[in-house]
């Protein structure tokens, strides 16, 4: 098994809150995400959609470009219409030869909302829980036949947030539909990623190891905070910063025998947790962690 290890720009530049990093170039980002010694990135705002172009501006830093985001709403679209709408983001992963896609329902979606407490995210009916399934295994159909993965990405605020909701997703869907194992998520949401990870091991396609700063976290679910107002208050950061033990939690992945990338990712304001700092911290403890389970890291 060889594992790689990633990094995800939203610790430079944040996705959702502009503001958060907006003036940071993203030249600074690529050079200071090779400066802390990882292989590739994803995807973020600033990066170009055109392949030659996004090429060009990874090629100089040595970068492969791992994955990227995509939110989708199949709750509400057809199994056509949401094919139709990802298309332009498979053909960017498929040309830049990614395996995997950042696969997320954002249908009715309160993570991006600063004034919505996070609490307050929808949840499906059961006749969403009827069809939901059988929709995303046809998105997961189409994507396998460009060769990329869904990997499904569980998120606070969305539809999917809990272990119990990622266990019914799974259960009720073929191994095409991949799962995107987010520590830091599942610490949020109250779940312990190591026995969703030892249940969902051999459906794993992508790892995001993310860590929980848990004086925050308590402070967040006390006082009904938005998602965005946890992240902006240092919630999330790196591996070997907060509270989430990614020996343990990553040692049923190892076990499965995943090879892939595990990608640092820490949603922080920038002016708060300096990136390049955090970066080290995060790539220095993944490795050790992979050294300690005997997993291989490739350069």
């Amino acid at each position: 098994m060889t594992v790689r290890l990633g990094t995800n720009p939203i610790a430079w530049s944040n996705d959702d809150l502009p503001e958060l990093g907006g003036d940071t170039p993203l030249e600074t980002c690529l050079a200071q995400a090779r400066q802390a010694g990882f292989a590739g990135i994803e995807l973020g705002n600033k990066f170009p959609r055109e392949p030659g172009a996004l090429a060009r501006t990874l090629a100089p830093h040595g970068l492969a470009l791992v994955s990227g985001w995509y939110g989708a709403e199949l709750r509400f679209r057809s199994v056509d219409d949401e094919i139709a709408a990802m298309q332009p983001h498979l053909d960017l992963l498929a040309a830049m030869g990614c395996e995997v896609m950042v696969f997320a329902e954002v249908g009715g979606s309160v993570q991006g909302l600063r004034g919505t407490p996070v609490a307050d995210r929808p949840t499906m009916s059961e006749a969403e829980w009827r069809d939901y399934p059988a929709k995303i295994a046809a998105v997961a159909g189409h994507m396998a036949a460009r060769g990329v993965r869904l990997a499904y990405h569980h998120h606070m605020g969305t539809v999917i947030e809990t272990a119990s909701e990622i266990d019914r997703l799974m259960a009720a869907t073929p191994d095409s539909v991949g799962l995107l194992y987010d520590t830091g998520h599942l610490a949020f949401a109250g779940d312990d990623p190591a026995a969703v990870a030892e249940r969902w091991a051999g459906r794993i396609a992508h790892v995001h190891a993310k860590d929980v700063r848990p004086d925050v976290l308590r402070r967040a679910l006390a006082e009904r905070w938005s998602f965005l107002d946890a992240v902006v208050a240092g919630v999330f950061t790196v591996p070997g910063d907060g509270c989430v033990d990614f020996g343990r939690a990553l040692a049923p992945v190892a076990r499965a025998g995943y090879a892939g990338w595990w990608i640092v990712e820490a949603e922080q304001d920038p002016a708060k947790a300096e990136p390049l700092a955090h970066a080290r911290i995060g790539h220095a403890h993944l490795t050790a962690a992979a050294r300690a389970l005997g997993v291989a890291l490739a350069a």
